[in-house]
């Protein structure tokens, strides 16, 4: 009502405007909210109807995980997520780390969403970096769910490890070819290469709510004397000043 009585104040100033166009602007503000409110109660009528459905599959997946049998239970704890994403049975932390271990359990480690269980995304020999740091310091004053994890510097490459987590189901990450960093002790370096994500336009899915996935880019040296560097992909949050390097 506070949203019609506004656009009934506001309408006066407007020199071409008659009741006519008045009373379906109101009609329009309350045909939206009347929606809004069917949309909410089917919504809330479908969670009733397929909540038996959820317990019988968190039930079954709870059975088939305390008797060994992994894929049986990855199936059903998949079911039971999809379920839990539409309509918000429970709390999703619980059964995506539940997905996560199956995973592993199931030695799925080299396909799909299986990377998105590995630790850390990890060289065979870090000795050959002048300079590796965990969790560097940086400014990042876009919202975004990726963080810089890791940062390793030589005189062939810079090394960025960051681990994204999905805020939804089916969330996605891939990297664009211009993104690029910027040491304050020279000019930008180009992308040369990248690990465990898609280079746009591919994507790599990450299927559940809080899974996490951990990715490296690889970029041209810094030069030595540089302390710190930004890292940019234009036209997205991924937005990161001062990185210490030193």
């Amino acid at each position: 009502m506070i949203l019609a009585l506004g656009l009934v104040a506001v309408m006066p100033a407007k020199a071409q405007w008659n009741s006519w166009d008045t009373s379906n602007a109101i009609s329009g503000v309350f045909g939206a909210i009347n929606h809004s409110i069917e949309s909410m109660e089917i919504h809330a009528k479908e969670k009733l109807e397929y909540e038996q459905s959820f317990k019988y599959a968190l039930e079954e997946a709870k059975s088939y995980e305390a008797s060994g049998r992994w894929e049986d239970a990855l199936d059903k704890y998949e079911e039971v997520a999809k379920l839990n994403c539409n309509y918000g049975y429970t709390d999703q932390h619980q059964i995506t780390r539940k997905i996560n271990d199956l995973y592993v359990k199931v030695g799925r480690t080299e396909e799909g969403p299986s990377i998105l269980n590995n630790a850390k995304v990890t060289l065979a020999d870090y000795s050959k970096y002048r300079y590796v740091r965990e969790n560097p310091v940086y400014v990042n004053k876009k919202t975004t769910g990726t963080k810089i994890v890791r940062v390793a510097c030589s005189d062939t490459e810079t090394r960025l490890e960051l681990e994204y987590e999905s805020a939804i189901m089916n969330g996605w990450a891939c990297v664009g070819g211009k993104a690029y960093i910027k040491g304050n002790k020279g000019g930008k370096k180009q992308l040369v290469g990248v690990e465990n994500i898609g280079m746009s336009p591919a994507k790599t899915i990450v299927p559940w709510p809080y899974q996490k996935l951990r990715f490296a880019l690889i970029f041209e040296a810094l030069p030595e004397e540089a302390k710190e560097f930004d890292f940019i992909l234009p036209s997205t949050n991924w937005q990161y000043k001062d990185i210490k390097c030193k």
